[in-house]
């Protein structure tokens, strides 16, 4: 080939890695075939040819340097490969194949379909197609992590598993789980045993086990002196992992632990080691729903833990410290030192990068009393509970004759929709429909028993199924006050979860907004408030409304409220 009179000299250059992306990338022989096709029917003059398996994500393939060195000292002006993306996944390398036309030196690269030469045009598709090999190889990059992440987050370990354990091969790659290994299991615990005891240097377990006991690792190699004391310091063998390790992200294994934590803290004291690893197990009540109401990024929580030295008075953070930092008594040797837990909510800042959140921190009891404010809106007396379901079960046993009648007549058009299509099966057989027709009308008919099928199933489970909400709203808003003061932290963060979605956190104020089930229940306890006002407690009785006689009228007073039946 010539170009402005000038011979092209091609160097043919063929690549394959072992990236996941290039598993179905054609072998360097194949490469090599394909593109001896293009030499013979292009009649191609090659100088080299040139291989090599290595990876193209980032800069430093030896074969490909070599290469635009001699394109640079005028050896070759032209470039065979099989497809853009051997040449380059990086955007330095592509660069330099750029410069390269943009300089004369380079005047073309020849795929078996695609010719790119030192046109704007060839060399913006040049660019585009490595850089869209690039984005696949960031693509994948995020997705490996976001998938490693997930896996932690479901409770298995995302990388290969430590000594005495295994993954289950008969699970798919993305989703094994951590399994023990019945081979090794029993003497990796037979180490920690002998370690447990305080005979034994952690040096002299690991000869033990290589020389007495032939423990080996997976690969069936000796197991390294320099790991023993990481192994010894693994907290995945109690039932938790850090990863990625050094993140701070703790999570609580699936597998079966080896060890207890209990002797997994003997056995840091007998290393010598000055406390301990410890996860940060922290689980904030509020955390998750929230929403910062001037960025738009969550909002998270943190802990602060502080202490009153009881010889000094100073107050400090005991996060990892031992000793009270002015007298420099000992914290396990203070008599009875005062001890405050805070936690704070507050914007993580992460949504936009060059926008400066102005928003400041809010306590956790803070945000608690705008909560229960909310949920005072909508808290209603167990009497009016009890006689709002009461009165629910009443108006189902009114309807039930009405409802008995509506699913007679639809089974009954039921049952002719089956007998229609039967008789049309017959039709068919005998005959007297064409196949089209009977498709047809068929069809037809199949969606009608279809509709008629939900409809039965809708309307023998609505009443039951409206109930069950009706109860679970009157009982939330009877008890969720009472459970967001002395439930557990699941049962807070149920609480604010069920009171409404998209809550947003701005200048220290938690917005709320209310669903409409919420709604119509805020009329509805506002109202019964106003009836329970009606009733003064008497001097013997401070809760008259729970005797027999004031119960009475005050359900009277229910069934007369126009507010509340309509509600």
């Amino acid at each position: 080939m010539e170009q402005n009179n000038l011979k092209i000299k091609y160097i043919l250059y063929a690549r394959k890695s072992s990236e996941q992306d290039d598993r179905q990338v054609l072998s360097l022989e194949s490469q090599g075939k394909e593109l001896e096709e293009v030499i013979k029917r292009e009649k191609l003059e090659i100088v080299e040819r040139l291989e090599e398996s290595h990876s193209a994500k980032a800069p430093g393939r030896p074969v490909f340097d070599k290469i635009v060195e001699k394109i640079e000292k005028g050896e070759a002006n032209g470039l065979l490969v099989w497809s853009p993306n051997r040449i380059s996944r990086n955007s330095m390398d592509t660069g330099r194949i750029v410069y390269l036309l943009d300089l004369g030196k380079l005047l073309e690269i020849r795929t078996p379909s695609q010719v790119f030469k030192n046109t704007p045009n060839d060399k913006f598709l040049l660019n585009l197609f490595c850089s869209q090999a690039k984005l696949e190889n960031d693509n994948k990059g995020v997705d490996v992590k976001r998938g490693l992440k997930t896996k932690a987050e479901m409770g298995w370990y995302p990388t290969y598993a430590t000594l005495g354990y295994k993954q289950d091969p008969l699970k798919e790659k993305g989703k094994k789980e951590i399994t023990k290994d019945r081979e090794r299991f029993n003497l990796v615990r037979k180490m920690f045993d002998l370690m447990l005891t305080g005979n034994y240097t952690a040096p002299k377990i690991l000869q033990i086990a290589t020389d007495e006991w032939g423990l080996r690792n997976r690969k069936g190699k000796k197991i390294a002196r320099s790991t023993i004391y990481r192994f010894f310091t693994n907290s995945f063998y109690y039932g938790v992992f850090e990863y990625p390790v050094g993140s701070g992200n703790w999570y609580q294994g699936k597998h079966e632990p080896m060890i207890t934590e209990e002797e997994y803290d003997q056995i840091q004291l007998l290393l010598g080691r000055k406390g301990r690893p410890r996860p940060k197990r922290h689980t904030f009540a509020y955390r998750g729903p929230m929403q910062c109401g001037e960025c738009g990024s969550m909002v998270t929580a943190d802990e602060k833990n502080q202490i009153i030295c009881s010889e000094c008075k100073y107050k400090f953070s005991y996060k990892n410290t031992f000793d009270c930092p002015r007298c420099g008594t000992a914290i396990e040797k203070m008599k009875d030192p005062t001890r405050m837990r805070y936690i704070y909510y507050h914007c993580t800042k992460k949504r936009k990068r060059d926008f400066k959140c102005s928003q400041g921190v809010i306590e956790e009891k803070e945000l608690e009393k705008q909560i229960i404010k909310a949920l005072d809106k909508l808290e209603i007396p167990p009497e009016f509970h009890l006689w709002a379901m009461k009165w629910f079960r009443k108006e189902n046993e009114k309807e039930s004759e009405d409802r008995n009648k509506i699913l007679k007549n639809q089974q009954v058009t039921y049952e002719s929709c089956v007998k229609k299509i039967d008789a049309l099966i017959d039709m068919r057989a005998n005959e007297e429909l064409t196949p089209e027709e009977f498709m047809n009308r068929k069809s037809a008919l199949n969606r009608e028993k279809l509709r008629l099928n939900e409809l039965l199933n809708d309307t023998d489970d609505r009443v039951s199924k409206w109930l069950d909400k009706a109860e679970k709203l009157f009982t939330f808003a009877r008890d969720a006050k009472e459970e967001l003061k002395n439930g557990d932290l699941e049962k807070k963060k149920s609480i604010l979860s069920n009171l409404g979605s998209n809550l947003v956190l701005k200048d220290k104020i938690l917005v709320i907004p209310v669903e409409k089930p919420f709604l119509e229940m805020q009329k509805v306890a506002s109202t019964v408030r106003g009836i329970h006002e009606r009733f003064e407690p008497s001097e013997n009785n401070k809760n008259p409304v729970k005797t027999g006689g004031n119960r009475l009228k005050i359900e009277d007073f229910y069934s007369k409220s126009c507010e509340l039946l309509r509600g």
